[in-house]
């Protein structure tokens, strides 16, 4: 049976119960929580897995205006949003149920700008979500491979590696609003014990615009098996990253992870 995993942002049990007794009629599985914003213990992690499972078609996000102005939530939801887009891929439908009518994606982070948005209280709302959940899940190529590793007590890992097929000659990550404290190269999907790193670089300072971001980087060639570990001191407003390059013709991914 499908699932549909249900995040509240809103403490409001009433608008919970609400939309479940909508989605009933339709026999779906409906499961959920509700938001605790906690970024420092790493709370938007609890419920990564559970999104994971192989039934959930569908991944609703209820949320009010205030709490897409919190930069906590936000950060919490995009870096909840990259492991569920990792193991269940990039196309993986996330819908996003407000209770204003003028929200819009501009005011969602990068990895949830593929959202559909729709009020609460919209009349074809349960039609919407039925539709979403039954639909196949689209392939979308981003160009890059990206998860989360986080550790109680040792840290907040990225890791970053080029997407199937392709190869990095050399790879740098950069942060904006935080600090990197550790780098590694390893084979993907798992934090590597020990590593081999070419060429390492720390405290390169990329400007675009008037944003600044501190970037370690490493010469290592990484292919679609092998991955850039990078551990961080906080969670930052912004990440960069992509394949070396020494000059300013450097191809590289910014993803807004905050306000």
């Amino acid at each position: 049976m499908k699932k549909i995993w249900i995040t509240s942002l809103l403490k409001d049990e009433e608008k919970v119960q609400r939309l479940m007794a909508l989605l009933k009629p339709y026999g779906m599985a409906i499961d959920g929580h509700f938001w605790v914003d906690d970024l420092k213990n790493m709370a938007w992690s609890n419920v990564a897995e559970p999104i994971m499972q192989k039934e959930v078609a569908l991944w609703i996000i209820i949320t009010d205006k205030a709490s897409l102005n919190t930069p906590s939530v936000l950060k919490g939801l995009s870096l909840l949003a990259a492991i569920v887009q990792h193991g269940k891929g990039n196309g993986f439908p996330m819908f996003v149920l407000t209770t204003e009518n003028n929200i819009t994606t501009d005011e969602l982070p990068t990895l949830l700008k593929g959202a559909d948005i729709m009020p609460l209280a919209s009349p074809t709302l349960g039609a919407k979500i039925v539709a979403l959940a039954n639909m196949p899940i689209p392939k979308i190529q981003t160009g890059y491979r990206l998860t989360l590793h986080p550790v109680a007590g040792i840290g907040l890992w990225f890791e970053v590696g080029p997407p199937q097929g392709e190869e990095w000659q050399g790879v740098m990550f950069g942060v904006n609003g935080a600090e990197i404290t550790f780098h590694g190269v390893g084979p993907a999907d798992a934090i590597p014990e020990r590593t081999v790193l070419e060429y390492a670089m720390k405290g390169l300072q990329i400007k675009l615009g008037d944003e600044e971001f501190n970037a370690w980087a490493v010469k290592n060639n990484l292919d679609d098996k092998t991955s850039y570990y990078i551990r961080v001191s906080d969670v930052p407003d912004k990440v960069l990253f992509g394949p070396y390059a020494s000059d300013d013709d450097a191809e590289v991914h910014i993803l807004k992870l905050g306000c």
